[in-house]
């Protein structure tokens, strides 16, 4: 499973990807209520062109729930997706052909997970990720501060980065008890309510043009900004104040 071998799915693949949305939107449908709260995008769809969509991430329904946002605002995200997606023998074989894009963390091949996705990118492809790399371990799901990879996705294709709050979506399913959660959440449909941001121009925030470097510095202060924004846009859902603008730093976790 090489990432930098990514090609841009065909007609069959959009194909199936219209059909399975269409299929797990209804079970979604049955075992929740998602609601798109607030929409700040223009006419209420997500620009064409290339696109990055970032989103918080609370709970393993998370890729599922930002692909029906994509397509609810006209566009199929190609979701960049850790390895062991790609290696389950079920969910496998229909990721890959939906076009989505593993990340080989901690590999000699993790490289090629942002080459696959500028490659996506390049091609007019609206790719999705989670900044932060992992379900959030705050107990209270606050979004932990974020890797770097998506602003320097940006910052390398010069692609807008759209931010997509989810709040209440570790009420559709847990880290243990799946379907026990999911069997009684058919009578209780937990609301997972959404507020998609206006596009961010990252090479704007870095103050940068054309292909000039970025200093390492810069990638952190650009990415904690942008990370400050979904941040923003989940405290207003939950009607709080984040303990953390940016998002939860490791050490805060780890105290």
């Amino acid at each position: 499973m090489d990432p930098s071998t990514w090609q841009r799915p065909g007609l069959r693949a959009a194909l199936l990807y219209a059909v399975a949305a269409g299929l797990l939107g209804s079970l979604v449908s049955v075992v929740s209520r998602l609601e798109l709260t607030r929409r700040s995008v223009p006419s209420a769809e997500l620009p064409d062109g290339p696109l990055i969509v970032v989103a918080n991430h609370t709970s393993f329904a998370d890729g599922i729930l930002l692909a029906l946002v994509g397509r609810r605002l006209g566009r199929s995200l190609r979701l960049m997706a850790t390895g062991g997606v790609f290696r389950s023998g079920l969910v496998g074989p229909v990721v890959r052909r939906l076009g989505f894009i593993p990340v080989l963390r901690g590999t000699d091949a993790a490289a090629g997970s942002l080459d696959a996705a500028a490659t996506a990118l390049a091609a007019g492809e609206a790719v999705g990720l989670f900044p932060e790399g992992r379900i959030t371990r705050h107990p209270q799901h606050w979004p932990e501060r974020s890797k770097t990879g998506a602003v320097r996705l940006a910052l390398r294709t010069g692609a807008p980065v759209v931010p997509v709050a989810l709040v209440g979506a570790q009420q559709v399913v847990g880290k243990t008890g799946i379907l026990a959660r999911l069997m009684r959440n058919t009578v209780l449909r937990p609301r997972v309510r959404v507020a998609v941001g206006e596009p961010i121009d990252v090479r704007r925030l870095a103050g940068v043009t054309g292909d000039h470097a970025v200093d390492e510095a810069t990638v952190r202060r650009v990415a904690d900004e942008v990370m400050t924004v979904l941040v923003s846009q989940v405290a207003e859902l939950r009607g709080e104040t984040a303990p953390h603008p940016a998002g939860v730093p490791a050490e805060a976790l780890s105290a």
